[in-house]
């Protein structure tokens, strides 16, 4: 929620949801009830004893007297169940006084917390940087909810009353506290879906082969430890199962209700689930967004209703859910296979897919923890998800499909956290413009930019993979061997060719073939023929029997050199697979941190003795995977960072323009104004002047010293370079004059003055930007730049926020990075000075989020220092976050 506000949902401490939106004056009626309904100490401690409110005072607390505050209001079922504003000083505009009331049911939900983190965003985006509240000496919740928030805390007591001072800038404290409530909040939320204690279906059938009759039987077939219904318009029972004609005749409380009824029913069934106060409900029932504008509404009118009542919705056009905790054995999905039970926890999009990837997931004996098909996902996301996943004792592996991003700057956020502790595996489909097209049909959201997408992973720590398969190849390996410490692969094998084949596979993605210690090899040959090759690879020859897989491999993962192992076997006619099986189990158990994968290159792949090494059926599978792990290891090695703190940059500043630009409605700004905010963010640029007649260019040019460069302005100019607008390197009056006149004679149309500017010293031409997405936000590019950045396309992509490390890792990305380091005996160019000019442009995208598009190019990265020599902005009003209703954490 921001200032601009829309209405969103929050999930609160006990897992249900609560609407927060912007007060008006049309809510002083509603607002008098709730302030009346509360118990004589709720409004004791909210008023200090001071008498009951009338509407006039009401309205003001209401923000609706142009005091420039704001005041939120929390609804549940339609009823306003709290109350926080914040109200400016009049002496100390950056000082607000914040006040807060919630209902006495609600009390202890952490609802007054999400109050105050919603206000105190609104409050920053407005300058306000201190909250002070006044708080009756025994109101313990209400000092709790401020000494937790995670904000800098002050109190002062006098007379019984403390006085608290909060400092809203936003601390790494502040960060993690946010995080863990998020976390603990969705966990709540999805508890009723994956650990019910009653679970109804409404739609079963009594003919088997029906999608609601075959959930039933799962679900009974499963073993589910607690309470099965069926709701029929006539049946009794089903399948021994009891059954009721409506969810409210059920006669015990309902934690999840599985809806398998025809589209245009669905709604009726939901209204019954919510007058039993179902906490969880699940939708297979397709026919919503995904099928043009009657689903489309059919969806909004569902969402509404899930909204208003508090509860949550996985679904609709879904396959349902599963959960192999032996606590609970809950297959509320109509897929006929039952996934052996393990660490891996999956989500997926798509429902038809979800079918294959179950019976995938089986014959590759990847053990499930849990699975779950969010089809539409209007409500429930992976966001939720994987919050609980990473509270989930039994998941180890976080396993993603997906088509769309519902937030992905959340999903960004929670990522980065969770892949801390626990890997997140995703294929992200609509990489092509045809995919995004088939993705948009099939669930109604376009897919996003395949370059942002990888940017947003690579910065989260997501294991990205182009295909399903590749999917569970990694999930394999990370189930069931640790994270290398390194790139340092050792090869044993049986058969020359496939170790090359790996050897080549394992270079090509990144990964190290290092020489093996002395002794290892020396310890190689003790035993190996003497026709084995001890080098890495290692050849063993076809010949090798069990008992040298196993002390070759024994000998390997003791040498320091090696962080990881592939082994590879072809069956020769004399030795047997599940010996050679054996033997590399046996050796394996000492690897400690070191993973060890097989390749068993034979039709009937590797046999079950090989457990728990994950196999492959050709080396390149192995070395892929291998490395997409290794990458992931190296990014959870590398320590959190702050946000870098920067000198010289003025934020009020950048507004003051910003706000400028807005008032005459946007657009590309003035050279005046974007040479203002380059300085305002502290980043060089080359002096310029803006000049309206060859006289005024003529003094800027002596003013500023020459040799000078000439650039034509005009709304039309953008492209200068294409409109031969610029003119370089002008070391006489004469020659200004003539660039001028030249300009004058072509461009009159479109030019409206000339910027007269500093020659910029010869350097490395790089180009620094940023783009405003639609979906994901600010995005920071950097690339070789120059007037053939088109041409070259060596660009690297990062979504804001930026840390220094991102800023680093953006540069070594470019085949450009090379000019930076001294290429062909140049002197090496400052990286530092880029960087910080990433990390500034980062920072200026977040004081100003309106800026559309951004274009430094070309940045001049001289031996000391970096300079602008062009620039250009568009800025347009924007709201700020994503527009329409949302659940926060």
């Amino acid at each position: 929620m921001t200032n601009d506000m829309a209405t969103i949902d929050v999930v609160v401490r006990d897992g249900s949801t609560v609407c927060l939106r912007r007060a008006t004056d049309r809510d002083v009626p509603a607002l008098l009830d709730f302030l009346e309904s509360l118990s004589e100490q709720s409004r004791y401690h909210r008023f200090m004893g001071l008498p009951m409110l009338n509407a006039s005072r009401v309205r003001v607390l209401a923000a609706a007297d142009g005091r420039g505050g704001t005041a939120l209001v929390a609804e549940s079922r339609g009823r306003i169940v709290a109350f926080a504003g914040y109200y400016p000083h009049t002496a100390h505009p950056r000082r607000a006084e914040v006040a807060f009331a919630v209902s006495d049911a609600l009390q202890g939900h952490g609802l007054g917390t999400r109050l105050l983190e919603q206000l105190a965003a609104i409050a920053r985006e407005q300058g306000i940087e201190t909250f002070d509240a006044e708080v009756l000496g025994d109101n313990k919740r209400m000092l709790e909810v401020f000494r937790n928030s995670g904000f800098g805390v002050e109190t002062a007591i006098a007379r019984g009353v403390c006085h608290v001072t909060l400092s809203l800038s936003m601390t790494e404290a502040f960060a993690d506290k946010a995080a863990a409530r998020s976390r603990a909040a969705a966990t709540a939320s999805m508890k009723a879906f994956f650990e019910p204690r009653t679970v109804a279906v409404v739609g079963a059938n009594r003919e088997r082969g029906k999608i609601g009759s075959e959930i039933l039987h799962n679900l009974a077939a499963a073993g589910f430890t607690g309470t099965l219904y069926a709701v029929h318009p006539q049946a009794r029972e089903i399948g021994g199962i009891r059954a009721y004609p409506r969810v409210g005749e059920i006669p015990e409380p309902i934690d999840l209700a599985v809806i398998v009824v025809p589209a245009a029913h669905v709604l009726a069934a939901v209204d019954e689930c919510i007058e039993k106060s179902v906490r969880a409900i699940c939708i297979i029932s397709a026919g919503f967004s995904e099928c043009g504008e009657e689903g489309r509404a059919r969806e909004a009118a569902l969402v509404e209703r899930i909204r208003r009542a508090g509860c949550r919705l996985i679904g609709p056009n879904c396959m349902g859910l599963l959960n192999t905790d032996p606590a609970v054995k809950l297959n509320a999905t109509f897929s006929p296979v039952y996934p052996p039970a393990g660490g891996v926890a999956m989500s997926t999009q798509s429902g038809a897919l979800g079918l294959a990837i179950l019976d995938y997931a089986k014959r590759l004996n990847i053990g499930i923890s849990s699975f779950v098909s969010v089809g539409n996902k209007p409500d429930v996301s992976g966001n939720d998800l994987i919050q609980y996943w990473a509270e989930d004792p039994r998941t180890s592996v976080i396993l993603l499909y997906l088509e769309s991003f519902g937030n992905p700057k959340k999903f960004s956020e929670i990522a980065r956290r969770v892949a801390r502790t626990k890997p997140i595996v995703a294929v992200k489909a609509g990489r092509s413009s045809a995919g995004s097209r088939a993705a948009s049909s099939h669930t109604g959201a376009l897919a996003s930019s395949d370059t942002v997408v990888d940017a947003l992973f690579r910065q989260a720590g997501v294991i990205r993979t182009e295909r399903l398969e590749d999917l569970f190849d990694v999930a394999a390996l990370l189930a069931n061997q640790p994270v290398p410490r390194g790139r340092r692969v050792a090869i044993l094998t049986n058969a020359g060719g496939p170790g090359i084949l790996a050897a080549d596979a394992c270079e090509a993605d990144g990964l190290v073939l290092p020489a093996l210690d002395e002794a290892t090899r020396d310890e190689l040959r003790s035993f190996l023929p003497p026709a084995a090759s001890v080098g890495n690879p290692i050849d063993m020859l076809a010949s090798a029997p069990p008992e040298h897989y196993r002390r070759a491999l024994t000998a390997i993962l003791r040498d320091g050199n090696v962080d990881s192992v592939i082994a590879i076997f072809i069956p020769p006619l004399v030795t047997e697979p599940i010996d050679v099986a054996r033997a590399i189990v046996e050796a394996s158990r000492a690897a400690g941190d070191k993973p060890v994968l097989g390749v068993f290159m034979r039709a009937e792949g590797a046999p079950p003795t090989l457990a728990p090494i994950p196999c492959y059926a050709f080396p390149e599978s192995a070395a892929l995977a291998l490395a997409r792990v290794t990458t992931y290891g190296e990014w959870r090695a590398k320590p959190i960072e702050p946000q870098p703190l920067l000198s010289h940059f003025d934020r009020g500043g950048i507004r003051q323009i910003i706000d400028g630009v807005l008032s005459r409605g946007g657009g590309w700004t003035t050279a005046e104004e974007v040479s203002g905010l380059l300085a305002a963010a502290g980043i060089e640029s080359a002096g310029a002047r803006v000049a309206n007649d060859l006289e005024g260019a003529l003094k800027a040019a002596a003013a500023i010293g020459y040799p000078v460069a000439l650039k034509a302005l005009g709304p039309a100019l953008v492209h200068k370079t294409e409109r031969r607008a610029v003119a370089l390197s002008l070391a006489t009056p004469d020659a200004v004059k003539s660039a001028y006149n030249d300009f004058s004679a072509r461009l009159a149309a479109d030019m409206t003055a000339v910027l007269v500017q500093q020659m910029v010293p010869k350097g490395v031409e790089m180009i620094v930007g940023a783009i405003h997405d639609p979906l994901f936000g600010p995005v920071i590019a950097c690339g070789t730049g120059g007037v053939l950045v088109d041409v070259l396309a060596d660009t690297a992509f990062r979504l804001h926020p930026l840390t220094a490390s991102d800023a680093r890792e953006m540069i070594g990305d470019l085949r450009g990075a090379r000019l930076l380091r001294g290429y062909r005996g140049a002197p090496p160019a400052d990286e530092t000075a880029l960087q910080q000019v990433l990390l500034r442009i980062s920072a200026l995208v977040d004081a100003a989020p309106e800026i559309q598009e951004l274009d430094l190019n070309p940045v001049v990265v001289l031996p000391s220092g970096a300079r602008v020599a062009d620039a250009r902005v568009r800025v347009a009003s924007t709201e700020r976050g994503r527009p329409g209703r949302r659940v926060e954490y």
